[in-house]
């Protein structure tokens, strides 16, 4: 809030809520703004937006404030999702044309940077390292698994069967998904972070920056459904969730529990030494469409892109139904 406004995208609608809130406490109720694909909280006098990727306003508000200039400061988080197949081209979009005043700041995953520095050559590149540390605690059944510890599956079907199973046994849960309404999945997070219960089960979508006083991460699986077919986690997939334990100054431990395999050697030393292959390629959709004619959308829509590294992306919903 150095900036008289400002603008953030997240990349999950409860890391968006979670900013949001934190804003409204220090800055009061009419000066923040909160947009996602669920909740649209927007006062008149709102100076700073904390809004998921796909939701930050391009149209009509375009990158200006609620009082109709230029949002003094703009970041994006997590632009490592520039490579994800279904949501890559809005990351990716959003890093090629969401631009603050003053600063603007993507904020990621070193895997990134090669292809940053080849989209922005002009942009200053800062990094840091983690100030803690991450070590590998191997196997733990869900009955010897420590307090304060996230259970991570990918199906809410999974979720609920551990949850299920770990308030039996150790006499509490919490559950987190996206797919809970806000006020349940911020009640469900409340209840863990108050130290209501000890254990929280959650599908991967806790990988992306959410912040909660984890001291262990501990896999159901390794393996996910990616909207096409079954798929191994990849090292760097399985960083990003295993580096929600700990945090900040404070050291954590990951592992895997009931129903997953060890982890190989060189996966628990790459998530440990945080040293991962960078990303080949982003996905990208032209945002130039001409909507003459659904000829001509169509071939607006099937443009090739401007840059080999760039991947377009072909088969979403509106362009399958055209």
């Amino acid at each position: 809030t150095g900036y008289g406004s400002g603008m953030i995208g997240f990349p999950l609608r409860l890391l968006a809520r979670e900013n949001y809130d934190r804003l409204v406490a220090r800055l009061g109720v009419d000066k923040v703004g909160l947009l996602t694909g669920e909740e649209r909280i927007l006062p008149p006098t709102a100076r700073y937006l904390c809004c998921t990727v796909e939701s930050m306003p391009v149209e009509p508000l375009g990158l200006d404030d609620v009082a109709g200039r230029r949002f003094d400061f703009v970041a994006v988080d997590e632009v490592q999702l520039a490579g994800d197949r279904e949501r890559g081209h809005i990351f990716t979009d959003r890093i090629l044309h969401a631009r603050g005043a003053f600063e603007t700041m993507l904020l990621g995953a070193e895997t990134a940077a090669p292809l940053l520095k080849a989209l922005l050559p002009d942009a200053r590149f800062e990094f840091r390292q983690r100030m803690s540390q991450l070590v590998y605690a191997g196997p733990k059944k869900l009955t010897r698994l420590p307090r304060r510890s996230a259970v991570v599956a990918f199906s809410a079907s999974d979720v609920y069967q551990i949850a299920e199973f770990v308030r039996r046994q150790r006499g509490g849960a919490a559950v987190v998904m996206g797919r809970l309404s806000p006020r349940t999945r911020n009640a469900q997070v409340d209840l863990y972070q108050n130290g209501d219960v000890d254990f929280l089960i959650a599908t991967d979508a806790i990988g992306m920056g959410l912040n909660l006083d984890l001291g262990h991460v501990a896999l159901a699986a390794d393996t996910k459904f990616d909207g096409r077919h079954m798929r191994k986690l990849s090292p760097a997939e399985m960083a990003q969730i295993a580096g929600r334990a700990g945090r900040h100054v404070k050291d954590g431990t990951f592992g895997v529990t009931d129903g997953c395999r060890v982890l190989e050697p060189e996966v628990i030393e790459a998530i440990e030494q945080h040293r991962f292959a960078p990303l080949r390629s982003f996905y990208w959709r032209n945002r130039d469409l001409n909507f003459g004619s659904i000829d001509l959308l169509i071939e607006s829509l099937e443009a090739p892109p401007p840059l080999p590294f760039l991947f377009r992306k072909g088969d979403a919903l509106d362009h399958q139904a055209l």
